[in-house]
Order: structure tokens, then C-alpha cells, then sequence
């Protein structure tokens, strides 16, 4: 039998592939279908570490396990090659950033396809390319034609490095996640998406995926951050304004000792004349400006504020006159953007009290538990209400002082950054019409070509200076007009990629009716935790709009949805070309297969879980599959009982075990069975079935097995095995003998038998630790053991 060559068999193979076109997506009526997706990557100028492939290569085990199963199966792979990395890139290296893009993107999928993953590359798709973002910019124009797109010169988070502005889910900290640099808030033009109107559905249709992770779930509706409580008004004592406040606590209002006005309240404008210590108000409010909305809500941090002098507010409920704070603790987004403050019942506002010597209230009946008490009770101090459950009052102090509000914390999306790289918006600008979209006829509007381009150095976008392609004609009047400058953020492309992979090479529709209703919707999605929250957001959010226009069947995109732990260093740190510890697949490969890299990665631990990689131990993984190699050693004519009983019990953990994605205990299971199949033997029928299994895992040396084991077509597309049920429970088990508790041997016997049937038969069998002994006791335990205690 000659030796395990992986260099020559994996190539072999994957060129076999390749030719054969196996992989390749059909929309078959007749056959059940199968999307499994991976959250498709930036194409960086590193390339793969051992790291990227562990969620790819769980995705490939069970889109295998799914086209061995019957299924027509989509497992399709792309680049989301916009945004800043290949932005920064080029402006450094005085080049275009297409040409990086496509180095990037060809070193990528030569490092895919080496590990041989199962994707249908005719359906390749790139966020840069024109045929995609055309229909990227269709999408924009359909949600500016619903009022869903619209501009805003609100202050944003203005990254002077990066020279662009930033969504909050963009920061990290005080920080842009790209390059580290602490952010301004600069009022730009801006484009802006109304995601606020589907938070509800955002958040009610999470109860419609109970395949997502729980915890993946929970991000989402923390982002959403659903408020369910009232609106109260405060009158105030020089004028006839009134401040509103949100509060999800109306029942304590008899409680409110002081308000609080976010930094950025309109209300401090209009006061400014009344408020006799304005100056101290700017300082605060050029302070508050100077930080996120993280720092400024973050638990822990020491309270600040500034009391408007000038001006008190009335508490319509107790009538009577109390401060007002300024304090960056309150966003102007949230709410109303201002708060009434109960520090009895808040331990922020408690801790706020404190600092300022405010009274403090109580209104709630805490049964003597310390102040402050935030959970519900019996009214206290509230007059007429004083004795009410605080649900009931909650209504009734609503319906007589306010009235009843849902906030959500999500804002709006900031989707314009002042970048050249990405998809430019399909807007113009005209004197004489105003904002006009691009004809649909007209798209897709393409950046212009430059050998290279620098940053303005005003805060417009690069596309600002090239003149020839800002000026253009109005599709309204024909008169001069210019092209919107700013351009699309990284996250346009990915809020619908799922949908083009259905139908990459259409040029008359986003996607294919049928071919949609076809694949839809995406069976499995899987990728870094990190997505769970923004790119999640944004694709539902894009999803449910294009399900109201009729373009898209289902309400949701993703049925089912598994986050990949990291894989760490060896020193436990995240890999990182900064660090110095990052492994390349392509020298694992080359010194141990692919297949091995692919076993090791699974066998690593349970597929959530963040594990650090170790070099040596591929040895492990790489001898497993040896062993499954020197099984040809091992075949016999006759089927041996035990080793079709553990065949079939591995049939069915392995089955079950990658539909759980449960991979490293399917291995664990498949290596017990090669165990005892080099002791007792294997027919060439139980290797056909047995390779069958380990296929998704190992797809080049099975194919080779398969292929000397005589059988015609590939592994890949022959039938998953069945398991017998009947073969599932031994006709015989193992009885250990223990004398005095000790183990002394065990025998064979059937399932089930008598104390008595075990008695006769471990007493022959341990007889020579029994002559002369007489018995105390003896314990039995059913089909596990039998214990002789002596004296």
C-alpha cells in the first residue's frame, strides 16, 4: 500500500473539482435546497491566518453533509472590498485602490480554495463591482423615493485621520475602530436612512428566529433599547415653555426632586436670556461635545453637571418648584432629551443627588430595603395615589399628568462617509430643482477613474475635487448641476449580498423572482460575533424594506445563525501582525494538508468557543487520518457485529453532531470507531460508509479512498449513510467484576440478564480471588457491574 501523500493527492483533487464543475448551484424543483452562507470577508493585504478558515470550514462540512443528503445546495463566496483599509491604503501609496482590491481578493481565494472548500465560484460576487453596486444604489433610490433616505447637517463623529464621518457603531470608545484616533463631533452634510421606523418590527421579529443564539438576540434588542412609559410636561418659572421629560417610571413622579436637560437641548437656546450663568452652561456644553455617548452613559462614572441659575421647573404633580441640571449623563436622541430625576428610586440620580445636596423622596413603600429602591411597591407620598400597586399607578398618574411614549435608543443610520472608495449616492444637486435622484436608466453611477487622489483637507469627500465628474447635467431641467460627493459606507453592500448570490449575473433585477423564492431564506449564516449587532441590524432592516416592496418573500433573512469563537494565538493574545504571532494556513498546509487543518480546527473545542491554536497539536489530527489511511490494511470478508453496532452509532452521532455543530465530539466519535475497527477488522462496504462520514470533514483523502476503494463519481455527491436503529443497541454488554470495590476483569453478557445469570458467570471468571472467600454482600448494577464484597 503505498504511503499518504497529501501535496499530490489534495491537488489532485481540487483540480478534479474545479473541472468537473461539481460544486456548482442549481435551482432544482425537485430537490429540497440548502443556503448556507458565510459573512464574506474585507479582502485584506495580509491574507488568511489559521484563524479566518474555522467558520468556513464548518459551513463546508454541512453544505457537504447537505448535498450528500439530497439537498441542492447554495454555499456561495464574495468580497466586501469597499471602505477605508484599501481607502487609506492607496492614498498612502499614491495608487488606485482597485488595484490593491484585486491583489488582496486573488491571494484570498487562492488560500480558499487550497484549504478546498465546497464554493460555487461562478457565483463570486464584489461590492466594488459596478454590476453589484448598481443595484446597491437602486436600493438607496427606492428608500429616498419612500422618505426613508433624507440629509441632515446634525454633528456627527468626524475621524480627522481617517478625514470621514462615523456611525456610532463605527467607534470603539471615544475612538475610530480603524485607526485609533479619538473623533470630533462636526456638524457635515449628511445622508441619513430612517432605520428608526422599523425598530419595532427589528425587535418583534426576533421572537420569529428561536434558531439565532440568545445571546446574539439580546445584542439586538440592547441596540434597539425599547422604552415603553410616558411623557410628562414640567411647566418652568420665567416662561411660558414647557420641558418635556420621558420617563419609563411615571409612578414616581410625586418622587421628582430635579430635572435634567441633555447638553445639546434646544430648550437651553431658547432660555439663554433667562439662564444668568450662561457662560458656565457653553463650557459644560463644549466639554460634553468632546465625548461619546459611551463615555458620557457609562455605569461608574462620576456624575457632572451644571445647574441652570435663572430658571426652575414646577413638578406638575407635587407643584412645586425644583432645579434644572444640565449633564451629559442625558443624550439629546433618547427621549426628549431631557429627564425628571427621582433619587430615591434611581441609583443614578441618587448618586446625582448626593453630589448636589438634592432632597431625596421616597414615593415608593421599599418595606424597609435601602434607598434607593428601584424595583416596583405600593405608592407612598402621592397623595390620592398613595396606596396604588406601582403598575396600576403607572396609568393612572400617565392619564392625569402625561401621556404615554415608546422611545427606542437606535438612532437613525449616518450612511454618507467622505470617502472616494464606495459606492458613490445616486443624487444630484440643482439649483433650480434641489435634490433629484438618478434616473434608474442612469445607474450605475461609477467612480470616476483616477490614477490616484489625496483627502481635501476640508472634510469633503476626494470625489469633491474632480471636477469633471462632479459637474453634471439635471435629469429634471437639463440644467448644471453636481454629483453628491459623499459616498456609501462599508455596511451598504453587506445589508444585501445574500440576495445577489441568488442571482449574480442578472442585469434586468436585483434578484430573480423565482430564484428567490427558490433559496430563500438563508438557512444557515455564520460568522464573527462581532457582526451580531451592526451588520446584523442593517440587513434586517434593508431585508424587511425590500419585503414591503414585494422584491423579497420573507420577512426575515437569516433563519438560523451560529457566531465562530475565535481561534488565539499559541500565547493567547488575538492574532495579530502587530503582535508578531500569526500562523499562515499556506505553511500548514503545505507541511501537513489541508485535510488535517481542516480536523484540527474542528477538533479544537466546542465551535463557539474563543481556543488558542497549537502547532503541535495537528500531529494529532494528522495521525487520525493516517490511521483511516491504513484501514485498507485492515478489510475482511466478514462483517464483525461490534464494529457494525459502533458503524451505525457513528452514523447517527455524526449526523446529529454537524447539524448541532457540534464537530470536535462528531471527530471524538469517529476516532473511538477507527479504534476498533484496527482491532477487529472493517468490510469493504463499512469503509465506503465510514469514509462517506468523514467526507465533509476530510474532502481530499476520501475522495482518493473512494476512488481506490473502486467506487464511480464523487464522494461528495454519493448518498449519506443511513443508520439501522435496531443496530443502535448491543445484543451484549460489558460486566464489571469488582471484589471489595476493586476491578478485577469483566465478562461479556447479554443486555438485561438476572443478577443471577451474572452471578454464575463473574464467579467463574474472577474465580481465583474468590477460593476460600465467603461473600458480606454483593451489589449489582444492571448491565454496568457486579461487586463481590468479601470480608
Amino acid at each position: 500500500m503505498r504511503q499518504y501523500d497529501h501535496k499530490k493527492i489534495e491537488k489532485k483533487w481540487r483540480n478534479a473539482w474545479a473541472k468537473s464543475g461539481i460544486y456548482r448551484s442549481k435551482e432544482t424543483s425537485r430537490k429540497k435546497k440548502a443556503y448556507v452562507l458565510d459573512m464574506f470577508p474585507y479582502p485584506s493585504g495580509e491574507g488568511l491566518h489559521v484563524g479566518h478558515p474555522k467558520g468556513y470550514i464548518a459551513t463546508d462540512i454541512y453544505s457537504r453533509m447537505s448535498r450528500m443528503q439530497g439537498k441542492s445546495v447554495l454555499h456561495p463566496m464574495g468580497w466586501d472590498a469597499f471602505g477605508l483599509p484599501a481607502e487609506n491604503f492607496a492614498i498612502k501609496n499614491k495608487v488606485h485602490p482597485r488595484r490593491a482590491v484585486e491583489k488582496n481578493i486573488k491571494r484570498f481565494k487562492e488560500q480558499l480554495q487550497m484549504i478546498g472548500l465546497d464554493y460555487d465560484w461562478t457565483r463570486e460576487i464584489n461590492t466594488t463591482d459596478p454590476d453589484f453596486y448598481k443595484w446597491t444604489q437602486w436600493i438607496f433610490l427606492k428608500l429616498f423615493e419612500k422618505g426613508l433616505a433624507y440629509q441632515s447637517f446634525e454633528p456627527i463623529n468626524w475621524c480627522p485621520s481617517c478625514q470621514t464621518g462615523l456611525a456610532n457603531e463605527d467607534l470603539e470608545g471615544n475612538v475610530c475602530e480603524r485607526c485609533g484616533t479619538v473623533v470630533e463631533k462636526r456638524p457635515m452634510r449628511q445622508w441619513i436612512l430612517r432605520i428608526t421606523q422599523y425598530a419595532e418590527r427589528l425587535l418583534q421579529d426576533l421572537e420569529f428566529l428561536p434558531e439565532w443564539q440568545e445571546h446574539i438576540k439580546e445584542s439586538q434588542r440592547n441596540w434597539i433599547g425599547k422604552s415603553e412609559g410616558a411623557e410628562i410636561d414640567f411647566p418652568l418659572t420665567v416662561t411660558p415653555e414647557k420641558l418635556t421629560v420621558f420617563t419609563t417610571r411615571p409612578d414616581t413622579l410625586f418622587g421628582a426632586t430635579y430635572v435634567v436637560v441633555a447638553p445639546e437641548h434646544e430648550m437651553l437656546g431658547k432660555l439663554r436670556s433667562r439662564i444668568t450663568n450662561w457662560t458656565d452652561i457653553q463650557r459644560y456644553q463644549t466639554e460634553a461635545a468632546s465625548k461619546n455617548e459611551i463615555e458620557r452613559t457609562a455605569e461608574g462614572k462620576e456624575k457632572t453637571g451644571v445647574q441652570l441659575q435663572g430658571v426652575r421647573a414646577v413638578n406638575p404633580a407635587t407643584r412645586q418648584e425644583i432645579p434644572i441640571f444640565v449633564a451629559d449623563y442625558v443624550l439629546s436622541h433618547y427621549g426628549t432629551g431631557a429627564i425628571m430625576a427621582v433619587p430615591a428610586h434611581d441609583e443614578r440620580d441618587f448618586e446625582f443627588a448626593k453630589k448636589f445636596n438634592i432632597p431625596v423622596i421616597p414615593v415608593i413603600d421599599s418595606d424597609g430595603s435601602a434607598i434607593p429602591y428601584v424595583g416596583a411597591g405600593t405608592l407612598m407620598n402621592s397623595e390620592e395615589f398613595s396606596g396604588m400597586p406601582s403598575e396600576v399607578a403607572k396609568a393612572r398618574i400617565t392619564e392625569r399628568f402625561g401621556q404615554p411614549k415608546t422611545t427606542y435608543k437606535i438612532r437613525d443610520w449616518v450612511f454618507s462617509r467622505q470617502r472616494y472608495w464606495g459606492e458613490p449616492i445616486p443624487i444630484i444637486h440643482c439649483d433650480r430643482c434641489g435634490i433629484v435622484p438618478v434616473p434608474e436608466k442612469d445607474l450605475p453611477v461609477k467612480l470616476p477613474e483616477v490614477k490616484h487622489y489625496e483627502p481635501t483637507g476640508t472634510g469633503e469627500s476626494p470625489l469633491a475635487a474632480i471636477s469633471k465628474w462632479v459637474n453634471t447635467t439635471c435629469p429634471k431641467c437639463k440644467g448644471k448641476a453636481k454629483r453628491e460627493t459623499n459616498t456609501m459606507p462599508q455596511w451598504a453592500g453587506s445589508s444585501w449580498y445574500y440576495l445577489r448570490f441568488m442571482d449574480p449575473k442578472n442585469k434586468k433585477a436585483l434578484v430573480d423572482p423565482k430564484k428567490e423564492r427558490y433559496w430563500a431564506p438563508v438557512d444557515l449564516y455564520v460568522g464573527g460575533a462581532e457582526h451580531a449587532t451592526r451588520h446584523l441590524i442593517y440587513a434586517r432592516f434593508w431585508h424587511k424594506f425590500l419585503y414591503d416592496l414585494g422584491i423579497v418573500s420573507t420577512a426575515e433573512p437569516f433563519m438560523r445563525l451560529i457566531s465562530v469563537g475565535l481561534i488565539q494565538a499559541e500565547d493567547g493574545r488575538k492574532m495579530s501582525k502587530r503582535f508578531g504571532n500569526v500562523i499562515n494556513p499556506d505553511d500548514i498546509v503545505d507541511a501537513y494538508g489541508a485535510d488535517t487543518l481542516r480536523v484540527y480546527e474542528m477538533f479544537m473545542g466546542p465551535f463557539t468557543d474563543a481556543i488558542a491554536w497549537k502547532t503541535a497539536s495537528l500531529i494529532g489530527a494528522r495521525r487520525f487520518l493516517e490511521r483511516v489511511w491504513r484501514l485498507q490494511e485492515k478489510l475482511v470478508t466478514s462483517p464483525d457485529d461490534s464494529t457494525e453496532r459502533d458503524l451505525h452509532k457513528t452514523i447517527k452521532k455524526v449526523g446529529d453532531d454537524i447539524r448541532n455543530f457540534k464537530f470536535n465530539t462528531a471527530i471524538s466519535q469517529m476516532m473511538i470507531f477507527v479504534n476498533g475497527a484496527e482491532k477487529s477488522g472493517i468490510t469493504k462496504a463499512q469503509y465506503r460508509t465510514f469514509i462517506a462520514l468523514l467526507a465533509p470533514f476530510a474532502p481530499h483523502i476520501t475522495e482518493e479512498l473512494w476512488s481506490l476503494l473502486g467506487q464511480r463519481g464523487s464522494i461528495h455527491v454519493s448518498k449519506w449513510p443511513q443508520y439501522d436503529e435496531s443496530k443502535l443497541t448491543a445484543d451484549t454488554t460489558t460486566i464489571v467484576v469488582q471484589i471489595s470495590g476493586k476491578v478485577r476483569t469483566q465478562i461479556q453478557a447479554p443486555v438485561d440478564s438476572t443478577e443471577k445469570e451474572v452471578q454464575d458467570a463473574a464467579e467463574k471468571a474472577a474465580a481465583k480471588w474468590l477460593v476460600g472467600k465467603s461473600y458480606k454482600k454483593i451489589v449489582f448494577v444492571a448491565n454496568r457491574l457486579i461487586n463481590f464484597v468479601i470480608d
